[in-house]
């Protein structure tokens, strides 16, 4: 088991509370502290885990508050913003069109116009308008003995 310093523990519980994987984990604090971490060994670092509740309430409260600021903003995910995602479609496009493939193009294209519209949003825009744009009139029509 290798021994962790206080920026590594640090380290290891942020990543867990942004949902990152075990294994995402241990290949990260390789490449950042060159240190390897068994993975049974990560998992006393997560307190949502049977493994993690002797942790140390100091690192619960690093691993709550990460995990209320990665839930609350998502600014920094590139995929949540639209320019990114039509940015990535269109690069998708050109190698589509590159290749000859008039399916994928056409799906792309209705994709992008969606996304563009709005289409996958959950906000709905309602207009109604009557004759002309003026307001709706409504008319009660009676059937019947009435």
């Amino acid at each position: 088991m290798a021994a962790l310093n206080g920026a590594i523990k640090v380290f290891i519980v942020e990543r867990l509370a942004c949902f990152d994987t075990p294994t995402e984990v241990q290949k990260a604090v390789k490449q950042a502290f060159d240190v390897d971490v068994s993975l049974p060994q990560l998992t006393a670092y997560n307190p949502n885990l049977a493994a993690g509740q002797r942790l140390s309430q100091t690192l619960k409260d690093v691993f709550e508050s990460t995990r209320k600021r990665f839930l609350a903003d998502t600014s920094g995910v590139a995929i949540a913003h639209k320019a990114y995602r039509l940015r990535v479609m269109d690069r998708l496009l050109e190698k589509m069109e590159k290749s000859g493939n008039v399916a994928m193009v056409a799906q792309l294209l209705e994709q992008a116009a969606k996304e563009e519209g709005g289409a996958f949003t959950n906000k709905q825009k309602l207009e109604h308008a009557g004759k002309d744009g003026g307001p709706l009139t409504v008319v009660v029509r009676k059937f019947g003995n009435a």
